[in-house]
C-alpha cells in the first residue's frame, strides 16, 4: 500500500514571535513545511537572520529568502528612514488609526509570493501569522482580507483551476498575544531568538515601538518570562 505523503505547507516566516509560533504549530501537526521570508527593504532586516535560524532550529524542510524591495516606494516607517517609528504609544493610540508602520500592500505581496512558491513546491496550504486581535490597525490583517485572498488563490492559479485550491491558514487570527505566547511556549518556540521590534539597535529590541509594546504586554498577561534583549533605556521605562 502506497504511503501518502504529509500535507505540504508554505509558511511565511518573518523571524518574529507570531510567525515562529505558526511554523512550530505546522510542524507539530505533521506537515512538511517550506518557509518563505521576504527581504522587502525593511529597516529591521535583522529579523531575516532570525528567520533563517528558526527555520533550521525548528526543523523546516526548506527555507527561502526572496528580495522584493518595497523601499523603492517608501510610504512607511519600516521602509523609509526619513519616517520615524512611533514609540511609547498607548493601546488606544494604536487603535485610533492605521499607523505609519503600515507597509502599503505588504501582506498582499507576501501572500502572492507564497502562492507562487506553493504552486512550485506542490504545497496545499499557505500558513501566515496575521492576527486580528492584538494588532496595530493594519487593514491586511483582517479576516475579510484573508477570505478575499483565498478567492484569488482559487481563481488565479493552475492548482485552483485544476480543482486543487490552495488553502490560506491563519491559526493565530483570533488569538490574543498572551494566548499566542502560551501556545508557542507549549510548542517549544525559542522566543529569545525571535525579533518583533520595528527599530532594533545592535540586535536589541527598542522596547517602545508598537510591536515591542504588544509583545511585552503579551508576555506579562501570559505569565511567562520575557526573554527579549531590550535596550537598557527601555527597561528603565517599564
Amino acid at each position: 500500500m502506497k504511503r501518502r505523503r504529509p500535507v505540504r505547507a508554505v509558511v511565511l516566516l518573518s523571524g518574529g514571535l507570531d510567525s515562529s509560533t505558526v511554523l512550530a504549530a505546522a510542524l507539530a501537526s505533521g506537515r512538511e513545511v517550506h518557509c518563505l521570508s521576504i527581504d522587502y527593504g525593511q529597516r529591521h532586516r535583522s529579523e531575516l537572520g532570525r528567520a533563517r535560524d528558526l527555520a533550521r532550529l525548528l526543523g523546516a524542510a526548506s527555507h527561502r529568502v526572496v528580495k522584493v524591495d518595497l523601499s523603492a516606494f517608501g510610504g512607511s516607517a519600516l521602509t523609509d528612514a526619513a519616517i520615524a517609528v512611533p514609540k511609547g504609544r498607548s493601546a488606544s493610540a494604536m487603535a485610533a488609526e492605521i499607523p505609519v508602520t503600515y507597509v502599503p500592500a505588504r501582506n498582499t505581496v507576501m501572500l502572492s509570493l507564497a502562492l507562487a512558491w506553493a504552486e512550485v513546491t506542490g504545497a496545499e496550504e499557505i500558513h501566515v501569522g496575521v492576527n486580528a486581535v492584538d494588532y496595530s490597525g493594519y487593514p491586511d490583517c483582517r479576516p475579510e482580507f484573508l477570505a478575499a485572498f483565498g478567492r484569488v488563490a482559487r481563481l488565479a492559479t493552475k492548482a485552483g483551476v485544476g480543482g486543487r485550491p490552495l488553502k490560506i491558514v491563519a491559526p493565530l487570527l483570533r488569538l490574543s498575544k498572551a494566548r499566542i505566547i502560551r501556545l508557542g511556549s507549549r510548542l517549544g518556540v525559542p522566543f529569545g531568538k525571535t525579533m518583533s521590534c520595528y527599530d532594533p539597535i545592535r540586535g536589541r529590541a527598542c522596547g517602545r515601538c508598537d510591536a515591542c509594546t504588544l509583545r511585552r504586554k503579551g508576555f506579562e498577561e501570559a505569565g511567562i518570562p520575557d526573554p527579549t534583549p531590550y535596550l537598557p533605556a527601555a527597561k528603565r521605562r517599564r
